[in-house]
């Protein structure tokens, strides 16, 4: 008798969440991670580049692929977040088409699904913000998307609540191919350190200025480094606008508005970094750069990474 033990298989994958903007990817994408590696923001087109967030179980790692959300461009940035959306289609093991439950079907939904017809990837519907619906409006709902496309499978979820999200990863996990553990186990993201720190910035900056200042804001991290004498993390970083208005609101009376940002942002960067953080911030404005190809590099957003 053969007294081997039993291999279990270790299932690995990349798994891509695409929707309209604010249906709740980045906070799916936090809520699986357990720690914040995406910005959360109410306003729409918060992700501007591919974050990848890693999920490492004891039998599968799951790699996922947050875009931005599907919109119609106005600027070249806008180009540029609309091809880093649509390529995460392509090579990936699974594709989680996020709604949202309170906006129905539409043509935004609509525009996506066409998408889909060009691939064979397996796509999971996602209906997320369940929370906010009364449930007997759920199963119309569902019926309503099963007409529009064959789904693989569809999975209500409240990524804000948790509620069914563990469901959701049993079902991921059974679609993902064997493979071998692409990440160390204690690694939550692809992405460099100065990143998640530019990006926990631009969060701030978007939650406190609300309307005032959208999508015209981007952060540069000008200097990073751990001084030894005092193991305190210096950070200095930029705020880019593109109008001196958007300046004076960005700064705020008497500076109280950057003072503030930098405030919360340095919490959120010290929980990152598990280290006490010195934070100077700086405001610029460079006019229209969202429409500069070379500025727009300059702020790491490059086509060819994607």
């Amino acid at each position: 008798m053969n007294n081997r033990e039993e291999r279990t298989e270790y299932k690995s994958g990349f798994i891509s969440i695409i929707g309209r903007p604010n249906v709740g990817k980045s906070t799916f994408l936090n809520r699986v991670i357990g720690q914040k590696i995406a910005i959360m923001s109410d306003k729409p087109q918060t992700t501007r580049n591919k974050i990848q967030g890693v999920l490492t179980l004891h039998d599968s790692q799951l790699i996922f692929i947050d875009t931005p959300g599907i919109h119609k461009p106005k600027h070249k940035l806008g180009d540029f977040m609309m091809k880093v959306a649509i390529n995460a289609l392509k090579e990936v093991d699974l594709i989680l088409f996020m709604v949202n439950a309170e906006e129905g079907f539409g043509r935004g939904e609509e525009f996506i699904i066409e998408k889909f017809q060009q691939i064979k990837t397996p796509v999971f519907l996602v209906i997320n913000k369940i929370d906010k619906i009364h449930p007997d409006e759920l199963l119309p709902l569902i019926e309503s998307y099963k007409e529009k496309y064959s789904f693989s499978e569809i999975i209500p979820i409240s990524a804000l609540q948790g509620n069914n999200v563990e469901a959701l990863l049993e079902q991921i996990k059974k679609y993902l191919p064997e493979g071998p553990q692409y990440y160390p186990a204690d690694q939550v993201t692809d992405h460099p350190e100065r990143f998640i720190v530019s990006e926990l910035i631009r969060e701030k900056a978007l939650h406190l200025t609300r309307e005032e200042v959208p999508h015209s804001l981007a952060v540069v991290i000008d200097k990073m480094e751990r001084r030894e004498e005092s193991d305190v993390i210096h950070v200095m970083a930029t705020v880019i606008v593109e109008r001196d208005s958007q300046k004076g609101i960005i700064i705020g009376k008497q500076g109280k508005m950057l003072k503030e940002i930098g405030q919360r942002a340095r919490v959120d960067i010290e929980n990152l970094l598990g280290s006490k953080v010195f934070l100077e911030l700086w405001v610029k404005v460079q006019k229209d750069w969202r429409n500069k190809i070379s500025q727009l590099r300059d702020y790491g957003f490059r086509e060819d990474e994607y």
